[in-house]
């Protein structure tokens, strides 16, 4: 960016929806604070939007004032949907039409936690690459399944800016600002604010799973992968075996001694966790999450779900 393009102020809106994470919301505009004071000029002017106009209440309970939605003309150079909760809460065909009109005037449309799913709603991320946060993923998928988000903390594809949410939009926020400003620039803002260890915008979301599981055998963690991987359609414990190198029967010792478990009661978990947040995230019916999750009916999968939850998937969805 040349030295002109940083006399004026750069004009950036915030969407928030309802529950949206305000850890999420305070690292995407804190640096944007921080690097007005130490420029000791206005170089970024925020503004903040809500779909009905109204305040914004965060997860937290915490309440952000807010304006309703940008109409044509605004003059801004980015916007960024911030959305938590559900998918089924973010149903918002305004918003919608808002972000595709910000795109045909040229406004760089960025989402972050579950706003990338908003951005995929309104048709924005069709051969683009993008992330969203690791929880929102499946809801995405099974809605959008020509998209194919890719667990990074954030992506910038040219005038599309994604970011998984968490502390991830503090590296992003870093990466923006030195686009503009310069890396030495940016290095200021972080040190603000104490974030020594700038995260490549291709670190994993969630921790590796050795760190998740609390295994190290190689064996092992390549079968946990791949039943992360097969959740709609398992592999038998043979084929399991054989991808990690070993016998059947020794497979079965190794869940016993590294996870006190069995191999299909793992397998049955983790399909559940997964079933679980396709309840919370996604507009599924109980039969369609059961065929998601592999399961051979919605009976049987209600059973052990009741089993590994106490309660109901219908109940649980009722919260």
């Amino acid at each position: 960016m040349s030295p002109a393009d940083t006399k004026s102020a750069q004009k950036i809106g915030f969407l928030l929806l309802p529950e949206f994470a305000l850890m999420s919301y305070a690292s995407a505009t804190e640096p944007l604070r921080a690097a007005n004071l130490i420029a000791g000029r206005e170089l970024y002017r925020l503004s903040i939007f809500s779909p009905d106009g109204g305040s914004a209440p965060s997860s937290s309970g915490a309440v952000v004032p807010a304006v309703p939605l940008p109409s044509r003309g605004t003059g801004l150079d980015m916007v960024f949907v911030c959305a938590g909760g559900s998918p089924r809460d973010w149903h918002h065909p305004a918003v919608h039409a808002c972000l595709r009109q910000l795109a045909r005037e040229g406004v760089r449309i960025g989402g972050i936690s579950g706003g990338p799913y908003l951005l995929a709603a309104a048709g924005l991320l069709a051969g683009r690459d993008f992330t969203i946060h690791w929880e929102h993923a499946p809801a995405l998928l099974e809605a959008f399944p020509d998209l194919a988000p890719r667990q990074a903390r954030f992506v910038i594809d040219g005038n599309r800016i994604t970011c998984g949410g968490g502390i991830a939009p503090l590296d992003m926020m870093h990466a923006l600002i030195a686009e503009r400003m310069g890396a030495d620039f940016a290095r200021r803002v972080s040190d603000w604010y104490l974030h020594t260890q700038i995260g490549e915008p291709t670190a994993p979301q969630r921790a590796s799973l050795a760190e998740r599981y609390g295994v190290h055998h190689p064996g092992l963690l390549s079968v946990l992968a791949k039943m992360e991987e097969t959740i709609e359609m398992p592999l038998d414990r043979t084929t399991m075996a054989r991808i990690a190198g070993v016998t059947a029967r020794h497979l079965d010792r190794l869940f016993a001694a590294h996870l006190q478990t069995t191999f299909l009661e793992q397998y049955r978990r983790i399909r559940l966790q997964h079933a679980l947040r396709l309840l919370r995230q996604s507009p599924l019916s109980i039969s369609e999450i059961a065929v998601a999750t592999g399961f051979s009916s919605a009976g049987h999968f209600s059973r052990l779900f009741r089993e590994a939850f106490g309660r109901a998937p219908r109940d649980m969805r009722r919260d």
